[in-house]
């Protein structure tokens, strides 16, 4: 279905409305906390003081960061995976000092009034009071979690491996949150305090069971999703089409992608991030896959029939952010996959950038086409190595770019492909001065 330019220029950015929602809430969370703490009074000793506040903002963000990896359908396509992902990595980083703060500044400030030494204060506290066990191994699961999550790890970490190792931050926020239970001095001295944090811990509890266990699963009986083709769209990439029931109900929008799991005996258990490669037209779904890996390259196996566990739809690469009557879609090698689910939906003249390293490369090329004869799109193929470099410069900078769309300030630019790619042309926009409003980039982060 296609939208009206009208349409899809609301009177407040669907982005900056949802941005805006949830910083608010934040930032009410962290004066109400505040208040709280301060009512509940102060140590004596201010280290003691530090401790508990640090301690009480950890706790905080770590309700936060599990509303952010909720995959709520509301915040992600207004806002977009990638952003959640990257506010996620460092809500995490912030959980991690402000929690180590909180174990200094506490273990040092009771060791200081007590005159004992730090480690025999913390031994002692370990073994007398009721929480601080539970506590320490909490922290250390978030240091071992944090540890998986730095870069150097993280390329050096199956998707799977990772995930694995991340869904023990669950365990750690349960045994942070009893420790809450039995130590937190606002639990102790209020009511109003109590029922505080209980509400945010229940509502951030309940948003993750919503968002990655019951609405998954409940779209899924829904739909009841099956291969019906295998089709080869050249020698290293296969396109798999589903079908299932009441797909016309489904929320799902061009540019958006699934994590796909194909149910076989060997594939059940891997959840692989791929873009729909076609508009949804409320009969049938098809994802479009490169050889990457083990994984992708052994789609073009599966059997016709094969029952398939989609969750999602997630993205914020779609139509509801457009400004501007006109875009510019720029792909690269598979990311052409979402661009030609775009051009497919999208109204207003389009003109469709295709960079690949040979023609050979462009696949769905001849789709392509077919679109943009029937919209008045214009499709232009820009082939060459990765680092060409001509006489205007590369291939994508901004003086190329211009050339080739000399009205791209007044057009939406949807942008998709590899992440060097991505990064040197939305460098070149920044250049050209294009309004950050009309530039729209995903990277499937959280996925991926």
């Amino acid at each position: 279905m296609t939208q009206t330019a009208e349409a899809a220029r609301p009177a407040i950015r669907p982005r900056i409305a949802a941005q805006s929602g949830l910083f608010t809430f934040l930032g009410a969370n962290v004066a109400a906390v505040t208040v709280l703490f301060a009512e509940a009074g102060l140590s004596p000793n201010v280290l003691i003081t530090i401790g508990r506040l640090a301690g009480l903002y950890g706790a905080l963000a770590m309700a936060f960061q599990l509303v952010l990896v909720a995959r709520l359908p509301w915040l992600d396509r207004r806002i977009g995976m990638d952003r959640l992902t990257s506010w996620h990595r460092w809500t995490g980083f912030t959980i991690l000092w402000t929690l180590l703060g909180h174990l200094v500044f506490i273990a040092f400030g009771y060791a200081e009034v007590s005159d004992k030494d730090v480690v025999d204060e913390v031994v002692e506290m370990a073994s007398t009071l009721e929480g601080i066990l539970r506590a320490l191994v909490a922290f250390a699961v978030i240091l071992v979690v944090g540890a998986a999550s730095a870069k150097f790890a993280r390329k050096r970490l199956a998707y799977e491996t990772w995930h694995f190792v991340h869904l023990y931050t669950y365990a750690a926020v349960l045994l942070a949150f009893t420790h809450q239970l039995a130590l937190g001095t606002s639990f102790a001295g209020s009511e109003a305090a109590k029922a505080y944090w209980w509400t945010l811990w229940l509502g951030a509890g309940a948003a993750v069971l919503a968002g990655r266990v019951v609405l998954p699963l409940w779209w899924n009986v829904r739909h009841q999703l099956r291969v019906t083709a295998v089709v080869s769209e050249s020698p290293d990439v296969v396109s798999v089409y589903m079908t299932g029931k009441h797909l016309d109900r489904m929320p799902v929008r061009a540019g958006q992608f699934f994590l796909w799991r194909f149910l076989t005996k060997d594939r059940w258990w891997q959840a692989n991030p791929f873009s729909l490669s076609a508009a949804p037209d409320g009969r049938t779904l098809r994802l479009t896959a490169k050889a990457l890996g083990d994984s992708s390259a052994g789609l073009r196996n599966l059997r016709i029939g094969t029952r398939v566990f989609a969750e999602g739809p997630y993205g914020a690469f779609t139509t509801i952010h457009r400004q501007r009557p006109n875009a510019l879609l720029v792909a690269g090698g598979v990311g052409i996959t979402p661009i030609r689910a775009l051009l497919e939906d999208i109204d207003g003249h389009v003109v469709v950038l295709y960079r690949v390293r040979t023609q050979a490369d462009a696949v769905l090329l001849p789709e392509l086409n077919g679109l943009a004869k029937a919209r008045g799109a214009v499709v232009s193929v820009l082939t060459g190595p990765d680092q060409a470099v001509g006489p205007r410069g590369a291939m994508l900078g901004p003086a190329n770019l211009h050339m080739m769309v000399p009205d791209v300030h007044e057009r939406d630019v949807f942008v998709c492909g590899p992440p060097g790619m991505t990064a040197a042309v939305l460098r070149s926009l920044r250049e050209l001065r294009v309004p950050k409003s009309q530039v729209h980039a995903e990277r499937f982060s959280l996925a991926a």
